[in-house]
C-alpha cells in the first residue's frame, strides 16, 4: 500500500527520518501499529523494524519495554536515530541482527511479537539489495518467523502481522500447524467497491475466540474514511 519517499515523515508526537532506509513510511505499519493490542503488554518484539515507525507507534501506544531488530545496517542505524530523537528512547532499542541471531542469543519471552514481514516470494529483486532484503522472504521466510514467535513469545503472547490478502491465507495455514492460532483479523480495502488487499492477523497459542472486522481506507480519491480516521488519528498530523 502507499508509502512516503519523503526524507522524512512527521507525526503528531515523533518524526521519522528514512533517507538511508530501505523501505519508507507506508500505510501498511501504520495501521499495524495503529490496530495491534497493547493493553497490559510489558515487553514487545518488534522483527525488521526498518524506520523504527512500529516500535515508536507502539511506545507512543502503551508503556511496554520495546526491543526491535534490523538486518540492515543503514536501516538500523536510522532507526536508533528516530528513536533517539523520541521521547521514548529509553524503553525502545534497536540491533543490527537478524532475527534468526537474536533468537539464539536472546532468553527474554515477549507479551507480543509484531512484523510488517517481506512477502515477495517470485517476484524479481529489486535493484538495490537492501531494497531486496526489506521486500523479499529470503532472510525472513513465514516459516522463520512462525518458529521465531513459537521460541519467543509468552505462553499468553500474541504474534501481530500484515500481509497481502493471499500471502495471509497461506501464512495462517502455516501458523495453525505450527499450533499457533489465528485470534484477530482486519481485512483492508483501499476502496468500498475494491478488493480486500491486505490482512492484519493476531495468533496466539491458544484458540480461543475469533474476530473479524473490515476496514475501507477512502470512499474517493483522498476522501478519507471516519473508521480510517479513528484508527490513525493519535498519529497523523492532519486528522
Amino acid at each position: 500500500m502507499a508509502r512516503c519517499s519523503n526524507p522524512y515523515f512527521k507525526f503528531k508526537q515523533f518524526t521519522i527520518f528514512q533517507d538511508r532506509c530501505a523501505m519508507k513510511v507506508g500505510t501498511d505499519g501504520v495501521l499495524l501499529g495503529a490496530w495491534t493490542e497493547v493493553q497490559k503488554t510489558e515487553n514487545i518484539l518488534d522483527i525488521g523494524t526498518g524506520t523504527g515507525l512500529i516500535a515508536l507507534m507502539l511506545a507512543q501506544r502503551s508503556m511496554a519495554k520495546i526491543e526491535a531488530v534490523e538486518i540492515d545496517e543503514r536501516s538500523c542505524i536510522q532507526a536508533k536515530e528516530n528513536v533517539a530523537l523520541s521521547p521514548w528512547k529509553e524503553r525502545v532499542k534497536i540491533y543490527h541482527l537478524s532475527i534468526q541471531d537474536y533468537t539464539n542469543c536472546c532468553s527474554m519471552r515477549y507479551n507480543l511479537i509484531i512484523s510488517n514481514p517481506p512477502f515477495f516470494e517470485n517476484a524479481s529483486k529489486a535493484s538495490k539489495p537492501a531494497r531486496t532484503v526489506a521486500r523479499h522472504t529470503d532472510l525472513l521466510s513465514p516459516i522463520d518467523l512462525l518458529n521465531v514467535a513459537k521460541q519467543l513469545l509468552k505462553e499468553d503472547g500474541r504474534l501481530a502481522v500484515i500481509y497481502p490478502t493471499e500471502a495471509a491465507n497461506s501464512f495462517q495455514n502455516m501458523a495453525q500447524k505450527l499450533g499457533l492460532f489465528c485470534k484477530k483479523k482486519l481485512f483492508v480495502k483501499p476502496t468500498p467497491t475494491s478488493s480486500v488487499k491486505r490482512i492484519l492477523m493476531e495468533f496466539s497459542l491458544n484458540s480461543n475466540n475469533y474476530a473479524e472486522n473490515t476496514l475501507t481506507i477512502e470512499t474517493d480519491r483522498h476522501i478519507y474514511t471516519q473508521e480510517f480516521i479513528d484508527l490513525v488519528k493519535d498519529f497523523y498530523l492532519k486528522y
